[in-house]
């Protein structure tokens, strides 16, 4: 029996070289086994802040209004759905579908505390627009450092 010696950086190479290939078929769309593979329907947010109010925007397409819980508290916005898949089928072959469907929940966390009991909500096109009333306390809060 010969002796083989024990290269541990071969191994790291070895499962470097699997993942290179395994990003590189996801990069060109090559599925293949991975077609079971699902990732989440997570929608995309936009915050920003004015003097008085936050505005968040929230991209969730193919729903409608009353499909969706928005949830607001004095320190977080949670909004819960679910996109649901239609059925289709075609006489010549199959379809290919880049969509993400099921249910989803995004909680975002707000940079200042706000009036929840306040909130304006418009869903038009897609988007989700909140506008979030800060307290009162929090609109032009300055803090004095000490220096020494």
């Amino acid at each position: 029996m010969a002796l083989v010696r024990w290269e541990p950086f071969r191994e790291v190479n070895s499962l470097q070289r699997e993942m290179n290939r395994l990003f590189d078929r996801l990069a060109n769309g090559d599925e293949g086994d991975l077609t079971n593979i699902r990732t989440p329907f997570i929608p995309a947010a936009e915050i920003y802040e004015t003097g008085d109010a936050i505005q968040l925007k929230v991209e969730i397409p193919g729903l409608e209004a009353q499909d969706l819980d928005v949830q607001v508290s004095a320190e977080a916005v949670s909004i819960r759905g679910e996109r649901k898949s239609e059925t289709k089928t075609e006489e010549k072959g199959m379809i290919r579908s880049e969509f993400r469907y099921g249910q989803f929940q995004r909680v975002i966390p707000l940079p200042n505390r706000v009036k929840n009991e306040q909130v304006e909500a418009e869903f038009k096109n897609g988007v989700l627009t909140l506008t979030l009333p800060k307290v009162d306390g929090e609109k032009n809060k300055v803090v004095k450092v000490n220096l020494g």
